[in-house]
């Protein structure tokens, strides 16, 4: 796979100041502006002499949900390229690379919470360089490489966001990378040790371990001494995994992960990660040593094919997991639910998390595994890689159309 390297300095520069100086259309990514009483101080663009004439730009290419079901909903667009104009508290990134969740699959579906009315451009996480700064962001600059956290908007060329949701990327990381992290190390990180306080000595079952979050989270695991990792995933990806620092890998296809889990350690676990939801759930429940917690952040039952399928989200939700305040007590469990989507207020909390990974990734602890990056035109093999349970690690989107898998 070919992965791109950072650009250099001079090389970003030339770029950000043909975006910035260009005139065309209109752009649409950044939401309404609110009224303003003055004339508000024109954004930081990159400067050009006066007697140049600005180069016309192509148009802007987005990929757009046009509706909810096949791969087939997912069309590669165009919009004028309009001059970077961000609003107060903004800036405009030229993106370089998108990261693709399994998150993603669900909205395509219309089984996601919280989706915005079709059409509308997907994606909630990539990397790119500022080429503009709206009034009011004293701490980013133009040509700044900036890793993005946002609800959607990314899978495209520019986008125009709060400059409170952009990260500045190291120096040694490539936009891959930097596109790879933010939705499953901040899910893994927070998981692991906001949620289920791992420590020293203590076992976890990871769930879809092969995946993005996956893999994440037994980097993070093996930053905590004497960890042991369980982790379900296909016996094709158990190399990989052993290699990432799994200690019992487990088959879920041609064994009961329950019973693989108990004849190794008859007590449970300390955390299970699910991501799966339904009868799972109760599962990992049971799975727990006492004081032992599962920590629920997903529903990937609910995915059983392409499209949305109503038997298997009827099932999933018919068999999803209840207890009572009660039986935790009893039972020295507990039960915890984690959605980043909805810390998008918690901008101190997820700041320091992403502090902490950018520390562990310089001290070279963590570091994203790639495992495939797809052209925009290509996105529906993109999608079809995860959905059909072929990636092993994280699938990458570049607008670039010469970029090749």
């Amino acid at each position: 796979m070919e992965q791109e390297k950072a650009m250099s300095g001079e090389g970003e520069a030339a770029e950000v100041a043909i975006a910035a100086t260009a005139t065309a259309g209109e752009g649409g990514d950044a939401p309404p502006q609110p009224p303003k009483s003055k004339e508000p101080a024109a954004p930081q663009t990159s400067e050009a002499t006066k007697d140049e004439v600005p180069p016309e730009r192509p148009p802007l290419r987005c990929l757009v949900l046009t509706g909810f079901g096949g791969y087939d909903k997912v069309k590669l667009q165009s919009r004028p390229a309009a001059p970077p104009a961000p609003g107060p508290g903004q800036l405009t990134v030229r993106v370089r690379a998108c990261g693709l969740n399994f998150a993603d699959l669900m909205i395509r579906q219309g089984v996601y919470d919280r989706l915005p009315s079709v059409p509308f451009t997907p994606g909630m996480e990539g990397a790119g360089v500022v080429i503009a700064v709206g009034e009011g962001v004293s701490d980013r600059k133009v040509g700044d490489r900036v890793m993005v956290l946002v609800s959607s908007g990314m899978w495209q060329e520019e986008v125009t966001v709060p400059a409170v949701q952009t990260f500045p990327m190291p120096e040694a990381m490539s936009f891959e990378e930097a596109a790879a992290l933010p939705v499953n190390y901040i899910t893994a990180y927070m998981v692991l040790f906001d949620c289920g306080n791992l420590r020293p000595g203590h076992s976890v079952l990871v769930h879809m371990a092969a995946g993005g979050v996956g893999l994440a989270a037994i980097q993070l695991c093996k930053t905590v001494e004497n960890v042991t990792v369980f982790g379900t995933a296909s016996a094709s990806k158990h190399d990989v995994l052993k290699e990432k620092g799994v200690s019992h890998p487990i088959d879920y296809h041609t064994s009961n992960y329950v019973d693989e889990v108990k004849k190794i350690s008859p007590k449970g676990v300390d955390i299970v990660l699910d991501p799966l939801g339904g009868a799972d759930t109760y599962k990992a429940y049971n799975l727990l040593k006492p004081m032992g917690k599962v920590v629920t952040y997903g529903v990937a039952n609910l995915l059983t094919g392409p499209k949305r399928n109503l038997m298997a989200m009827a099932k999933t939700w018919w068999n999803q997991f209840s207890v009572s305040a009660l039986q935790l007590l009893q039972a020295n469990r507990g039960i915890c639910g984690f959605h980043l989507n909805y810390l998008e207020n918690e901008v101190e909390l997820v700041s320091r998390v992403v502090l902490q990974l950018m520390t562990l990734y310089s001290e070279g602890h963590i570091k994203p595994h790639i495992d495939s990056v797809w052209p925009f035109e290509k996105v529906a093999d993109a999608m079809k890689q995860i959905q059909e349970k072929k990636n092993v690690g994280k699938v990458i989107l570049v607008p670039n159309s010469e970029k090749k898998n």
